[in-house]
């Protein structure tokens, strides 16, 4: 885990427009750095702000991706949190996985118990 939490501290998404007017980091901590080629003064502001949204979105795609490589390596790909949380009925059907094994297991025990204390009162 330990491992795992400097690999995501470094990660970094990137993203540029097709024009290289507009490029951008972004990073755990939200926005890193954002670069806007002189040439992109001549654009309308409305353009403008358009094509560094879409670069923001893209760079955070970026970072998601990467994130989502780390948690594969760090858990194997089939336990990977970030493909469960885009899989809301992968994550049910694993909780419900869990609560059948918990509850066979809590039977088991609590049939254990019973045996246990049967023999002691004989």
């Amino acid at each position: 885990m330990e491992e795992l939490q400097k690999d995501l501290s470094t990660l970094v998404g990137r993203a540029q427009d097709e024009d290289g007017l507009v490029a951008v980091e972004y990073a755990a901590e939200g926005l890193r750095e954002l670069d806007l080629h002189p040439k992109a003064m001549r654009l309308s502001s409305g353009e403008l702000a358009e094509r560094i949204k879409l670069v923001v979105h893209q760079a955070a795609e970026d970072l998601r991706e990467q994130v989502e490589a780390a948690m594969g390596r760090a858990f194997g790909e089939e336990n990977n949190p970030m493909k469960l949380l885009g899989d809301p009925e992968a994550v049910l059907g694993r909780v419900r996985e869990a609560e059948v094994t918990y509850n066979r297991t809590f039977e088991d025990v609590m049939g254990e118990l019973d045996r246990i204390r049967r023999r002691l009162e004989l």
